[in-house]
């Protein structure tokens, strides 16, 4: 297992490499405008993940991944070159979803926003499902007291016929 600090360093080596043999060309017409988003490589130093998003339709996203594909071997022996490691790590082109991803979270977002101003609007015209003030008060004893005490006075007393006697 190297260092990943050094694993790191031969990750953005790789990337510039590669970026740069990109920016002189390839003599494939599939190929589109391609850029290098990141590169990972194992902690063994062997393979390299080359992650990528290409400018363009669906069509020319498929044609740039045919292209890169085929370039493959270009590719590795370019980095082999330019790096110094006693192996040259394989090289795997995979598309970047960011630029999806990134959409699709603007999408929600605005959604989001669209909701949260519709809710807004409809603050001002709205009113309450029940009452206005849904929680109980509490009693107000003082009306109640004077109509109970005179009936519980007489209950308070028990009578003297009705108690047991020892």
């Amino acid at each position: 297992m190297a260092d990943p600090e050094r694993a790191r360093k031969m990750a953005d080596r790789i990337k510039v490499i590669i970026a740069k043999r990109l920016e002189r060309g390839l003599r494939d017409p599939r190929l589109g405008f391609v850029t290098i988003t990141d590169v990972k490589v194992t902690g063994d130093l062997q393979h390299a993940s080359v992650f990528y998003t290409v400018y363009g339709s669906i069509e020319e996203r498929t044609e740039s991944a045919a292209a890169l594909k085929a370039a493959t071997g270009l590719m590795r022996s370019e980095v082999g070159k330019n790096i110094t490691a006693r192996l040259t790590p394989s090289i795997e082109f995979i598309a970047d979803g960011i630029p999806e991803n990134a959409a699709l979270i603007d999408d929600l977002l605005r959604e989001a926003h669209d909701r949260d101003t519709a809710t807004e609007d409809s603050k001002g015209t709205a009113t309450y499902a029940g009452d206005a003030d849904p929680y109980k008060k509490p009693r107000d004893y003082d009306l109640d007291d004077d109509s109970d005490d005179d009936a519980s006075a007489d209950d308070d007393e028990p009578d003297a016929a009705s108690t047991p006697k020892h």
